[in-house]
């Protein structure tokens, strides 16, 4: 595994421009290769060791996987003193400079040579779902997304998504993720998106995190290869490569 970074390349207002970073996993059996690449979108306390986790997964699956950290404006979500505070960090003004700083992840990919940039998929939790949802209306480039438990995205511009998303939900009637998911699966049918909305039983917000007490191991393992089975359809087909070990 390594730690990567960049300039952001996307047109960004000159306050926001800084030097983004991420989390790269490899596998180490494919150094070298041009393999998918997949970008992780953390949830809303930064770039952890869970999220680290993920791509790691990710990676033992055949991927380049990013994880971009979305606190890197402030020196990156180790560097923020008191971690209580990084929710209200990430949710506070614009949220389409998130979306941009995945682009810029592309940009970089683009330009690096690393990764088969014509194979292009996004995941994200919580927070991150939210993102994803949001990136998947404004990237052109996202061939297939994944949603966990996210917000929807503003729905006049669910029209816009060209990629093939999948959303993953807890039953939980308290999840506020669940809030305005009929509305946005009615507009993903109206605009003729290619998605798919699953809802998984006894699960709570959170379900795939595996250092919360609302951990379900059986519905997030299950979830977790829909996941890649979602991939596997619509961003690599018969290409993948499950079972190599990640770099590091």
């Amino acid at each position: 595994m390594t730690h990567v970074s960049w300039l952001p390349t996307s047109p960004l207002p000159e306050r926001m421009k800084s030097q983004s970073q991420a989390y790269q996993a490899v596998p180490a059996e494919q150094l070298g290769e041009k393999l998918p690449l997949v970008l992780v979108c953390h949830e809303n306390r930064g770039l952890t060791e869970h999220i680290r986790d993920v791509a790691r997964r990710l990676a033992v699956e055949g991927y380049l996987a990013c994880a971009v950290d979305l606190l890197s404006r402030q020196g990156g979500t180790d560097a923020v003193a008191d971690p209580s505070e990084i929710p209200a960090i990430l949710t506070e003004g614009d949220m389409s400079r998130h979306v941009a700083d995945f682009q810029a992840a592309i940009d970089h990919y683009e330009v690096s040579g690393e990764a088969d940039m014509s194979r292009i998929g996004m995941t994200g939790f919580c927070f991150g779902g939210g993102i994803t949802w949001r990136a998947a209306t404004q990237i052109e480039e996202l061939d297939a997304a994944v949603a966990w438990y996210g917000p929807p995205p503003p729905l006049e511009e669910v029209p816009n998504i060209q990629a093939a998303v999948l959303g993953i939900y807890s039953d939980d009637p308290d999840d506020f993720a669940n809030e305005g998911r009929d509305e946005l699966e009615a507009a993903l049918e109206e605009a003729g998106v290619t998605y798919e909305i699953n809802v998984y039983p006894d699960t709570q917000h959170a379900f795939h995190n595996d250092t919360s007490q609302r951990y379900n191991e059986e519905q997030a393992l299950a979830a977790w290869q829909d996941m890649l089975a979602w991939f596997d359809q619509y961003l690599v087909g018969d290409m993948a490569a499950p079972g190599a070990t990640p770099e590091g």
